[in-house]
């Protein structure tokens, strides 16, 4: 959907895909889990709080929706830590703070409490551990990030089968408030999992022993390097440059509008119907349980080569079948049904699910996904706080949950038709089917070698003019070598010279007058013996 990114972790270390990453993984099942299953889980207690305090289904439907929106809403907030603190510490706050809120929650004494203790601090501190966990997994994962994405979204359902009937069993042997308080201890099991995320350091390298060889240059240019480094922005706006964002968040929100309003009202509905409470929530279960296999299946699919180029068309294929199944199951009458209706979500569901992030992943890469995503989840937000709260008004004007699923399932369906259709007349254009390849690869080799001599040529003029600069030094040190060359021998010359005696040097005119005069030079005296 506008090309992929590289996928670099943060400071450029490359994705280990494995390793300690299956370690991180597992925190982030356990945090998706939790995030997603929570706002459905709480919805087993909107009998007992309508009867406490005497409110309707639009009122209990708004612990829900606060719930979604601190949880989207706050993205920003958790891209500025994240950039500023790192996943670790944020997601360790965060997991304190979602147990805080459902203690304090169990002491309430209105709905509005309730609205304050279990939506605004349980949804801030599920926030913070949520939006980290994700960057931190596209951070470890690169190749086998659609398989990680889908077992990571696996949480959501394993959280919600199990949740769902413990909040069920909670309420009947300690009331709501128990069930509450017990929940709150239970996510303290956030903190553990934000020790899990360890972040990625690069590896060292030796400089001492360069800088010891003499490699005078290359010090010069790690410290010009370590000057021109860009610094890190605590939110990147220029994600809205990419036209495939503009779309994906576009369609995003109203996808948003209806695809959380099934799961929160089957319970209540299968409740109208006459049936019993445990067999009302064993509905989310199977819902639940179907989700688990659907979304690693989905991202299985997702990684496959001819298929991952291509998901932004899955992830439509995925939407379309959502909320086609809230359109036929707006007509279920009895329990049957219903677990068909939800068999099928289910199915669906994990799809979305699994293909919701892969895709923002592949359209902005690993640098841009902490902001980008932080910015998506708040232009959703708005939609999760209209969609459940308007769905449970209009089930008080109508009385009847037919309507509520056409409108669930309408705007689920809308917001597929918006994301395929723009992608392909905005964005699929500039991918060719894969027929002709040979033909196709000089086409396209000659556009990108366009589009980046065209956004390098600023690059470029940089480049040159340190190129010239770097030749002038080099001249300059040739020059003074040379220079320096020239001065030692001429210092050795004269040491030479002062070293040389005077006695060596002889004149011709006297080696003359040695050989003509040999008596003078050297007599012998006459003895006896020299006469014989």
């Amino acid at each position: 959907m506008g090309g992929v990114a590289a996928d670099e972790g943060a400071g450029g270390v490359k994705a280990p895909d494995g390793g300690w990453g299956w370690a991180v993984l597992s925190g982030c099942f356990v945090i998706t889990g939790f995030s997603y299953a929570f706002p459905k889980a709480v919805s087993v207690f909107f009998k007992e709080l309508i009867r406490e305090f005497g409110v309707g289904y639009s009122d209990t439907a708004w612990i829900s929706s606060i719930l979604l929106a601190m949880l989207y809403g706050t993205g920003p907030l958790c891209s500025v830590l994240v950039n500023r603190l790192g996943c670790r510490p944020v997601m360790m706050v965060g997991g304190i703070f979602a147990s805080l809120g459902m203690i304090l929650a169990s002491f309430s004494t209105s709905i509005i409490h309730i609205y304050l203790c279990t939506g605004v601090i349980t949804g801030l501190g599920l926030a913070l551990n949520f939006q980290p966990s994700l960057i931190m997994l596209n951070r470890y994962f690169s190749e086998k990030r659609p398989l990680a994405n889908g077992l990571s979204a696996a949480g959501s359902p394993v959280a919600l089968c199990c949740l769902s009937p413990l909040g069920q069993v909670l309420q009947y042997q300690y009331g709501w408030r128990g069930g509450f308080l017990i929940l709150g201890g239970m996510l303290l099991n956030c903190c553990v999992c934000g020790a899990l995320m360890r972040p990625l350091v690069a590896p060292k390298i030796p400089k001492a022993k360069e800088l010891e060889e003499g490699k005078e240059g290359e010090k010069e240019a790690l410290e010009a390097a370590e000057k021109t480094k860009p610094k890190v922005k605590l939110l990147d706006f220029s994600v809205f440059k990419d036209r495939g964002f503009v779309i994906y968040t576009v369609a995003a929100s109203i996808m948003v509008l209806g695809l959380f309003v099934p799961p929160v009202f089957v319970v209540s509905y299968a409740k109208e119907l006459g049936n019993e409470d445990t067999k009302s929530a064993l509905l989310l279960s199977i819902l639940g349980f179907i989700d688990i296999f659907a979304r690693p299946t989905c991202g299985v699919i997702a990684g496959l080569k001819w298929v991952r180029p291509r998901c932004v068309y899955l992830f439509s294929f995925a939407l379309i079948f959502n909320g086609t199944t809230d359109l036929v199951g707006s007509q279920a009458h009895d329990y049957t049904s219903l677990v068909v209706y939800c068999i099928f979500f289910g199915i669906s569901y994990g799809m979305v699910g699994a293909l919701q992030f892969e895709v923002l992943m592949t359209i902005v890469g690993t640098e841009k996904f902490s902001s980008a995503i932080g910015l998506v989840l708040l232009m959703e937000a708005i939609a999760v706080l209209v969609g459940p709260p308007g769905a449970g008004r209009l089930l008080d004007a109508t009385k009847n949950y037919m309507y509520v699923f056409l409108l669930a399932g309408g705007e689920v369906v809308l917001s597929a038709l918006v994301l395929a259709i723009c992608n392909f007349l905005f964005i699929g254009r500039k991918t060719l089917p894969p027929a002709d390849k040979v033909e196709n690869a000089v086409v396209t080799n000659s556009a990108k070698m366009e589009v980046f001599g065209k956004t390098l040529e600023g690059d470029d003029e940089e480049e040159k003019g340190e190129k010239e600069e770097q030749e002038k030094e080099t001249k300059k040190v040739k020059e003074l070598k040379e220079e320096e060359q020239e001065e030692e021998e001429r210092e050795t010359e004269k040491a030479i010279d002062e070293v040389r005696p005077e006695s060596i040097i002889v004149d011709s005119q006297e080696v003359e007058r040695f050989l003509k005069e040999p008596q003078q030079n050297g007599g012998m005296a006459t003895s006896p013996e020299t006469c014989l």
